[in-house]
């Protein structure tokens, strides 16, 4: 074992030797290889860098793997149970939606429907609806979408107001949708609820409110007055819906409390009667002793068990797959411009072991085994490969760190980007791939030199 160490120790240091000793020579090798190691040190870090901005504009919307979510529609009390239940319990949150609209009274929204500001060209021109007017967004085949009326009556002049998608939080939402701040702050649910709702809306919702001015005054569904809202920051949540987020115990102070009995067993038609929005119940993984908690008291309040669905977010498995064949297509471009490297190496190789006759036939006459002078020659090429490899790490990291600097303004997502440490250990691998592939034909050359040889000198 010492015998099998003390070689190896002696052919990378000969190898480096013989580097040192052929310094342009080994420049020139490094040269061919480097554009090979560093498109397959690109290819890896730019696919793990689209996975993670891929994975992260998921969990914007959809919440982050593991996440375990569950519906609640809203039989008799079980709204009133479920916020009861979790809130200001770690991991776990809630929301519910609501139509609002910000703005002038008794007018049409500037954007009917929560539509986004960018499609407002696409609206029917000269119609005009009133507040008790539902609206549903509808997608053409070319993803263009604009809002259509349920009930068109009851007309009313467009005016200075602006609706969104209120979304009512109960704890917390960012532990499960890390949204992106943008400016301002994120709401505090740590007082006491305020009668005057703090609001955060999301860029999309921003455009509209930075292009119009509008009085501070929300109208919701079924609300005993309309209160007046605060904005106190924006956010990035991936969405392009006019969209705003707000406490709901906030909310609740302005929507009268639900009268609706509950549902019991004996009455089936009872057990049918929902009043409000449903809830979208989110738990945190390893949190399934305040789900099952959660469970027992709704159903013991007479909820259909069947009602109660619970989905597990796994968004990475629906583009894992497809990034994976991507990935292999642009590895496999890029292996072949790294076999231009190593064709270089082993084209270096062969002819530094034919000018290198004597010397390692002088070697093998002294008793040198031909195993270590096939490991002076692969230790070479190894050595060059892992050199050239190193370089081609440390040009792809600075490139990662200029994008991001220089493209981070106006691309956020690119703000936390950094280097992949698994594009690192690949551009590794390929430079010792490339010294093996490269070396093994010149280390098996240098092994049968005979020792005659020597008589030439």
């Amino acid at each position: 074992m010492m015998r099998l160490s003390g070689r190896f120790r002696s052919a990378l240091i000969i190898g480096f030797q013989g580097i040192r000793a052929r310094k342009m020579r080994t420049f020139l090798s490094m040269i061919s290889l480097f554009l090979g190691v560093l498109a397959v040190v690109t290819v890896q870090a730019g696919a793990e860098t689209v996975r993670t901005l891929r994975l992260a504009d998921v969990e914007l919307q959809q919440g982050r793997d593991g996440t375990r979510v569950m519906y609640v529609q809203p039989f008799g009390d079980a709204t009133k149970i479920t916020k009861e239940t979790i809130a200001g319990r770690p991991g776990a949150a809630a929301t519910y939606g609501l139509r609002a609209i910000i703005g002038e009274p008794r007018v049409r929204p500037i954007n009917p429907g929560a539509m986004p500001f960018e499609h407002l060209d696409q609206m029917d021109g000269g119609e005009v609806y009133g507040p008790e007017t539902r609206f549903e967004m509808q997608c053409d085949d070319t993803g263009a979408c604009r809002p259509v009326p349920v009930n068109a009556s009851a007309a009313l002049p467009k005016g200075a107001a602006i609706e969104v998608q209120l979304v009512a939080l109960v704890n917390d939402v960012r532990q499960f949708r890390p949204f992106r701040p943008v400016a301002g702050t994120f709401l505090d649910f740590s007082g006491e609820p305020s009668y005057s709702p703090r609001l955060v809306i999301n860029k999309a919702a921003a455009v509209g409110f930075a292009k119009y001015r509008v009085p501070a005054e929300m109208r919701l569904d079924g609300a005993t007055a309309n209160p007046t809202p605060r904005i106190i920051g924006v956010v990035d949540d991936g969405s392009s819906q006019p969209t705003a987020y707000a406490r709901a115990d906030e909310i609740d102070n302005w929507l009268p409390a639900a009268t609706a009995a509950p549902p019991t067993p004996a009455d089936p038609k009872a057990a049918m009667m929902i009043s409000g929005p449903s809830l979208e119940v989110s738990f945190a993984p390893g949190n399934g002793e305040l789900e099952a908690l959660l469970t027992r008291k709704l159903i013991a309040a007479g909820v259909p068990r069947e009602s109660l669905h619970v989905d597990e977010r796994n968004a990475r498995k629906d583009f894992e797959q497809e990034l994976a064949i991507l990935n292999a297509i642009f590895l496999a471009m890029a292996g072949l411009v790294l076999l231009i490297g190593v064709a270089g190496i082993l084209n270096v190789g062969l002819a530094t072991v034919g000018e290198r006759v004597e010397e390692f036939a002088l070697r093998r006459a002294v008793g040198t085994p031909r195993i270590l002078l096939a490991g002076i020659v692969l230790a070479e090429t190894l050595l060059t490969g892992l050199l050239t490899a190193g370089a081609a790490i440390g040009t792809a990291a600075a490139g990662v760190s200029v994008a991001t600097q220089v493209l981070g303004d106006r691309i956020p997502q690119l703000r936390d980007v950094s280097f992949p440490w698994q594009a690192g250990v690949a551009g590794v691998i390929a430079g010792l791939i490339a010294g093996i592939l490269g070396g093994s034909i010149p280390a098996l050359r240098a092994a049968r030199i005979p020792i005659a040889t020597v008589m030439r000198a």
